[in-house]
């Protein structure tokens, strides 16, 4: 199964809200990507395929913020370029890599942000750079 998504972000995601029925959680994506893949697809990518397709969606992702809010010049090929379709191409890929390696990614997420808010609230605030 090619796990890009090939319509616009806008529509996948109406899509999950309409198949899951419930607010958008990561949990709820993971199960929503699985039954596209089931019903639409013939089977994921193997893990390697999936995380060469995160690279080259990724690649996107750079190439219009680079070019959009860095300082290269953004070509007029590049203009329409739908960055949030290509974050949610990454979303996408990232929850076939979960699926298909058994992570809960909402718990490893829940758990991220307890052990970044320990290990980072006093260092940002102090931070002098980011005043």
């Amino acid at each position: 199964m090619y796990c890009r998504f090939q319509y616009h972000s806008l529509y996948f995601y109406k899509f999950l809200l309409i198949v899951t029925n419930k607010k958008m959680e990561i949990k709820n994506a993971q199960k929503a990507v699985d039954n596209w893949i089931k019903e639409h697809g013939v089977r994921y990518f193997n893990e390697l395929t999936n995380m060469a397709q995160l690279t080259e969606e990724v690649g996107e992702v750079a190439r219009i913020i680079a070019r959009r809010y860095g300082e290269q010049s953004e070509k007029e090929s590049d203009k329409n370029k739908d960055l949030g379709e290509e974050l949610a191409d990454v979303v996408f890929v990232v929850l076939c890599l979960a699926n298909q390696t058994g992570i809960d990614l909402q718990e490893a997420f829940d758990k991220k942000m307890v052990k970044k808010t320990k290990r980072d609230h006093d260092r940002h605030h102090n931070n002098e750079k980011l005043k």
